[in-house]
């Protein structure tokens, strides 16, 4: 009897000890997680700066900047500040000994569809869905995927990936080593500059737009439609051009490039309304006609 008892009584502390440290954890990772709102008016301006880690962004009908998400350990803190319209998120380390690991933080941030963005991440993702505003980006290895946005996108990084799918307006973008890919853009004014990455432009040219896309190496891919009008100036040193655009002689007199040793491609389509402009070091130009 008495060993049924001690028995027992064993259970149920180990049970006590097991809910401690259930509760205990339970209540570690309610102290990581976060949630704070912002009232804004207008058209607020949003910067974020994280370490590493998943930044989403999405539009809502809200004039309120919801900013949820979770921090990995204590030895990061999640600084927030409201000066007016301006909301900024800031990653901070407070351990500078600890395990990359434990430096992330993921945020998932509501905004009013009309704000603008200036986001800095070193490494993970950074989605931005339906946002109508001007934005900025500075990564270092960050992924970044934008879809169903408008405004002036303005884009620097190192390495890392750019998903731009339905973009509408302006792009200014430049990466060492990273790859781009333009998917249905509408938009009339592109700059891309990447030294080794790929670029892919596959959507329409506007009237007027213009489109400037080099590397150093690696492959420029650009997709047309039988409708679409352009000018289209192609050069790679010492790559190749490869095209399967119905091009004449250019339509408006602009004079050829001299380079014997390049592979080029100078001429209009239809009526050469749009100026696309593609250069290479030593990488493939491929203007291909849309399936």
């Amino acid at each position: 009897m008495k060993g049924g008892v001690a028995s027992m009584w064993w259970s149920q502390g180990v049970g006590s000890a097991l809910f401690a440290l259930a509760l205990a954890g339970s209540a570690g990772a309610q102290a990581r997680r976060f949630e704070r709102h912002f009232n804004v008016q207008g058209k607020p301006v949003i910067t974020v700066q994280n370490a590493t880690g998943r930044i989403q962004v999405r539009a809502w009908d809200k004039p309120e900047v919801m900013v949820a998400g979770e921090r990995a350990s204590a030895s990061v803190e999640i600084d927030t500040e409201q000066v007016g319209n301006r909301i900024e998120i800031a990653t901070r380390v407070i351990s500078e000994n600890a395990a990359p690991d434990a430096l992330r933080a993921d945020y998932e941030i509501s905004v009013p569809a009309e704000s603008e963005l200036q986001v800095r991440s070193d490494s993970g993702n950074v989605t931005v869905d339906s946002v109508h505003g001007d934005m900025s980006f500075d990564t270092v290895a960050a992924d970044l995927a934008l879809q169903d946005v408008e405004g002036y996108l303005v884009i620097k990084s190192i390495g890392g990936s750019t998903v731009c799918t339905r973009c509408s307006g302006r792009l200014d973008a430049t990466s060492i080593s990273g790859n781009f890919q333009l998917l249905q853009p509408t938009m009339d004014n592109v700059r891309v500059q990447t030294s080794s990455g790929n670029i892919l432009f596959d959507g329409g040219f506007m009237n007027r737009g213009i489109y400037v896309l080099k590397n150093y190496s690696g492959t420029i891919e650009v997709r047309f439609s039988s409708s679409d009008s352009f000018d289209v100036r192609a050069t790679s040193l010492y790559g190749n051009v490869i095209n399967q655009a119905p091009v004449v002689p250019d339509r408006h007199n602009m004079p050829a490039p001299r380079n014997g040793m390049a592979k080029s491609l100078f001429g209009s389509m239809n009526d050469g309304r749009a100026k696309v402009e593609l250069s290479s070091f030593n990488g493939t130009i491929k203007i291909s006609k849309r399936e």
